[in-house]
């Protein structure tokens, strides 16, 4: 509450398919944003597509079944208005390259994730 108004934190999903990483990022995140978690892309899906004010999707790239940008690109159809950032622990490829580039993808963060980096990028402002 900032001056007896109530500040309302901005929604951000959090897909991985590793539960310890939900659990952290929860931990880490809950102070800045109000954090909802998916183990799956086609759990978020679901997520993103009955849930009203998302702002932003942060998802894993490399997950069994839909991967991150397979996540992305379908979401980005029904809600182009969220910012949608992938995290890797891998290299970035040409194909997440290419996503970037046609501003499919707003960012792409590294493995393991650095707080500040995050709330730096989403304090900024980040466009579509």
């Amino acid at each position: 509450m900032e001056g007896g108004i109530l500040v309302k934190k901005p929604k951000l999903l959090y897909v991985d398919d590793e539960i310890m990483n939900l659990h952290l990022f929860r931990d880490l995140f809950r102070n800045d944003f109000d954090v909802l978690v998916a183990k799956s892309g086609e759990e978020a899906l679901e997520e993103i597509l009955e849930t009203d004010e998302i702002q932003y999707v942060i998802s894993d790239m490399r997950m069994p079944g839909m991967n991150g940008l397979e996540l992305i690109s379908k979401a980005k159809t029904e809600k182009p208005n969220i910012v949608y950032c992938l995290l890797t622990g891998y290299d970035l490829t040409n194909e997440m390259e290419e996503a970037i580039n046609q501003k499919q993808v707003a960012r792409y963060f590294a493995k393991p994730l650095d707080p500040t980096e995050i709330r730096m990028f989403f304090s900024a402002g980040p466009s579509l």
